[in-house]
């Protein structure tokens, strides 16, 4: 294909289909670079992977690393999760927003990306893909209603904390039953007053046949529901008066509305182009 007719195909393609600003899909990759590695891995993804394997998509628009030092990684609940084994694995965590109506589009760039990056060994191998799936977006809840950052500014807001928050149910009609109630019932009233501003909720899909060998298939398509809680306070200073009881999340409700929590964990950001808190790992 010759130059002129690939600038004429990238004209045609960005005068056709959806272009909103709504995360209507996400990225979440939590990942635990192997012991020794921490600096050779934070380097790699912030020097490169992130926009290379990431942000210099198509459709990919918003992107933020966060980090859990030990400390916060001793917060995790439960101590046997469904996520993550130990429940103190993952230290980093990626979260990126796709727009509305553009996954296909995103996943076919993206797996040919990552073929062509590992092919030129500008993929890191010393790590393990611990909770990685591309999400749909389900819902949004504010503290505040229509006061303040809407959902597709969370990523470029400067929050202090993330909690990542992934509940089980028993299958696709109790989880449709468990989103309804945690939308209009359960998540405005746990975020009334709190430091959290706003919680969006995902559903994982599939990852494609011929995606990367060392990212395993997503589990729970049908049954899981994934949170992310956007904090304006650092979790160490509020987890106690305010969220260390989410382990609880999606208890009762009646018949067939309940679910598990496998994972809740706590996050800060990083800072990009550092190496903070790379020695707070451990």
């Amino acid at each position: 294909m010759s130059e002129e007719t690939r600038s004429e195909t990238y004209a045609e393609l960005a005068s056709v289909g959806p272009y909103g600003v709504r995360p209507g899909h996400a990225l979440i990759t939590m990942v635990e670079p192997h012991p020794g590695h921490e600096y050779a891995y934070n380097r790699w993804y912030e020097d490169d992977h992130y926009y290379a394997g990431a942000m210099a998509m198509p459709w990919m628009y918003a992107g933020r690393r966060w980090v859990a030092t030990r400390e916060l990684q001793e917060l995790r609940v439960p101590e046997k999760s469904a996520v993550a084994r130990p429940v103190t694995a993952g230290c980093y965590l990626s979260t990126y927003w796709i727009t509305e109506g553009r996954y296909d589009d995103h996943m076919k760039w993206t797996v040919a990306i990552n073929k062509r990056l590992n092919r030129d060994a500008r993929v890191h191998q010393e790590r393990t893909h611990v909770f990685t799936a591309f999400q749909d977006h389900e819902a949004t809840v504010y503290r505040d209603g229509a006061v303040g950052p809407r959902d597709f500014h969370a990523l470029d807001h400067p929050y202090a904390g993330l909690i990542l928050q992934v509940v089980d149910t028993e299958g696709p009609e109790e989880r449709a039953a468990l989103l309804e109630r945690l939308r209009t019932r359960e998540l405005p009233r746990r975020l009334a007053g709190s430091p959290a501003a706003m919680v969006t909720v995902f559903r994982p899909t599939p990852l494609p046949g011929d995606r990367m060998t060392y990212v395993k298939q997503v589990e729970g398509v049908d049954t899981r529901l994934t949170l992310l809680w956007f904090l304006e306070r650092d979790p160490r200073e509020c987890w106690t008066g305010h969220f260390a009881d989410l382990e609880s999340l999606g208890e009762g409700g009646g018949p067939g509305a309940g679910g598990r929590v496998e994972l809740v964990a706590p996050f800060i950001p990083t800072v990009p182009g550092t190496d903070l808190y790379v020695d707070q790992l451990r």
